[in-house]
């Protein structure tokens, strides 16, 4: 049966159900002394999630936003550039780009700028200089940015070119047309799947703890194996990252119901 009233307004018994799922937990882990352990450990990788995951998705959307330009883009070399980027790395697993990165991008790096600093005369570095935090953000941002592109790609190719066409009319530039009529009417289709990505983001940080990164996955890694109690500590890691994620997607919601209510208005303004 077809809902009467849209989904968006219904009343969310869902969040009602998880929230006292997480009181419950809550309870538990504040009158337990080894959840308050486990926690007093894992809380200093939140910090570390919370960096990986933000510096990294700023940096896949700068990436994604210049692709998908780029696979608009007049010039046939920038769309098949674009198209080439995007499609080799959407085929790589997340987890292969990471190990990829680390060890064998980042050594390449690091060699390509002793070379330069040689030349110049600066001071070379060590492979180990290279943070694997770092590693870790940049391989997280190059697999995120192929599927950004296509997210950006898709909300510009939504508005409509008669706007466009109407904004070229009136002697706006390409740089004006596509901060004033493009990009604000964009953003409407894009945020919802780029929220998406957001939160996945938040879910795929915890491979980095592969490379040795102290996240909460790393940490909650390391408590379990040194003290055995596998059940309280991964409780805690799950619901440390199920708070992350379902705090975000409310947030997320919240301001997609905004832009599209003030597109909304607009439109009857108009």
């Amino acid at each position: 049966m077809i809902p009467t009233s849209p989904p968006d307004r219904d009343f969310p018994w869902w969040l009602v159900a998880l929230a006292l799922l997480g009181g419950v937990a809550a309870w538990r882990i504040a009158t337990d002394e080894m959840y308050l352990q486990v926690l007093d450990t894992l809380r200093r990788g939140i910090l570390i999630t919370i960096m990986v995951t933000l510096v990294g998705f700023a940096m896949a959307s700068a990436m994604g936003l210049l692709m998908a330009v780029m696979s608009l883009s007049r010039a046939l070399l920038l769309r098949q550039v674009a198209r080439f980027y995007i499609e080799v790395v959407r085929g790589i697993p997340i987890l292969v780009l990471l190990l990829y990165v680390a060890f064998v991008f980042a050594p390449a790096l690091v060699a390509g700028y002793n070379w330069l600093a040689e030349e110049i005369g600066w001071a070379t570095i060590r492979t180990r200089d290279f943070p694997l935090l770092w590693r870790a953000i940049i391989a997280l941002a190059i697999g995120y940015s192929a599927f950004i592109a296509e997210v950006f790609r898709a909300g510009l190719q939504s508005v409509d070119p008669g706007q466009i066409e109407a904004a070229q009319a009136l002697g706006l530039n390409r740089w004006q047309r596509f901060r004033h009529i493009v990009f604000p009417q964009a953003i409407r289709t894009i945020l919802p799947p780029l929220g998406n990505d957001f939160v996945a983001m938040v879910k795929d940080s915890s491979l980095v703890s592969v490379l040795g990164v102290l996240d909460v996955t790393q940490l909650g890694k390391v408590t379990a194996a040194s003290n055995f109690r596998y059940f309280e500590t991964y409780n805690v890691v799950a619901l440390i990252y199920l708070t992350m994620t379902v705090t975000l997607s409310l947030l997320l919601r919240r301001l997609e119901r905004r832009l599209r209510e003030g597109g909304g208005q607009a439109r009857r303004g108009s």
